[in-house]
This record gives C-alpha cells, structure tokens and sequence, in this order.
C-alpha cells in the first residue's frame, strides 16, 4: 500500500516567504536640484525616467545659471526600486520640478506614505512650492538640502527659517549622488512617516 505524505509534509513543510512591504515615497523640489540623480544613485533597477532635451525656448524659462551644463529635464516623473531589508521595499516617485508641470503633482503623490523635498540653498525661491505642497497636502516630509560638490550656502537654521519650516519637519544634508548618503535621507521620511502613523494611530 503506498502512503500519502501528509500535508506537513514535503514542500508544504517549508515557511512561506512574506514578500516585503510596498511602499511609496515621493522625491520632489525645483527644476534641477538633484532628484532624478538622486532616484539613480539609490534605485536597484535602472531608473525609468521622462526626462527631455531643454529646448532654447525652455531655457529660457527655466533658471540654467547654477546647472548649466543641465541638457534634459523631467516632464512627468522619475520611477526607481529600493529593497530596504526583507520586509520592506520602497517604490519612489520623482515629481517633475518646473511650475508648469504642477499639475502632475496630485497624481504623482496619491498613496505616497512620505516625501523628501530636496533643495538647493544657492536657489531657495524655487523650493517654497514643495514645501507647501505638502504642508498643504498634509503628507510627512523631510526636507534634503544637496550639497553641492560639498558646498552649502546657508546654515540649517537660516535654511529653516527662510523656507518658513516647522520645527518637527526634519532638515538633513545629503549629497543626491551618494547611494548611502539618499539612503540615510529616506529612512528619515520614513521615521516621520511612522511617527505620524503611531501618533494617529496609539496602541
């Protein structure tokens, strides 16, 4: 007589494997600051992107003085992967930075659980709109100020006091070409993030 193995048998005896967690973070601030760089440094697979070649028309609306070697720009967004550990995956999303491409905003950031704006101190003005994005939109954020080839006009608290930046909104440094450096920066938006949550939601 031939037995059948039971059902803890076997292939079913192995412990399913929990896939990780998906989250979405959003990277977001002005034309040129560092976001698709910084999408690139960190993402597991080669980044998809929607950049485009800056026309001579389009040079001349967007502020070229400190990136002007800058030949493309982002039109929709910037898409990578990052695997933070077994249990954990973040999906992040570059919003484009220039005004006329606000639009996409709303759909680039719907479920997103947390942002990282990034700024450039030599060009404060073209941050503001990110900032009260999602002050407006009320989503955790951190705010990234790239330093450029090491160099950072403004202290942290000028920097916070110009953008008008709540104190329980974290500022860091970061430099957007460094893996470790993106990496660190985005597991402060999830520290907020999870704070948030927890305050909401109290055991």
């Amino acid at each position: 007589m031939v037995s059948v193995p039971s059902p803890t048998h076997g292939a079913h005896s192995a412990t399913a494997v929990e896939p990780p967690l998906p989250v979405k973070l959003v990277i977001a601030g002005g034309f040129g600051v560092g976001k698709t760089t910084a999408v690139g440094a960190i993402s597991e697979i080669r980044p998809l992107t929607t950049e485009a070649l800056i026309t001579e028309v389009a040079a001349g609306v967007d502020d070229l003085t400190h990136t002007p070697g800058k030949t493309t720009t982002t039109v929709a967004m910037d898409f990578g992967v990052i695997t933070i550990d077994p249990k954990l995956k973040l999906y992040l999303f570059g919003t484009p930075g220039q005004d006329r491409f606000g639009f996409m905003w709303d759909d680039v950031v719907e479920g997103a659980l947390g942002g990282l704006v990034i700024v450039d101190t030599r060009r404060l003005d073209d941050c503001y709109a990110a900032v009260d994005y999602f002050e407006h939109k009320d989503v955790p954020f951190a705010v990234a100020i790239n330093a450029f080839d090491g160099d950072v006009q403004h202290d942290l608290d000028e920097v916070r006091w110009a953008l008008d930046i709540s104190e329980h909104v974290p500022l860091i440094v970061f430099d957007a070409r460094e893996t470790r450096s993106v990496r660190d920066a985005l597991l402060v938006v999830l520290d907020v993030a999870l704070s948030r949550a927890q305050s909401a939601n109290p055991a």
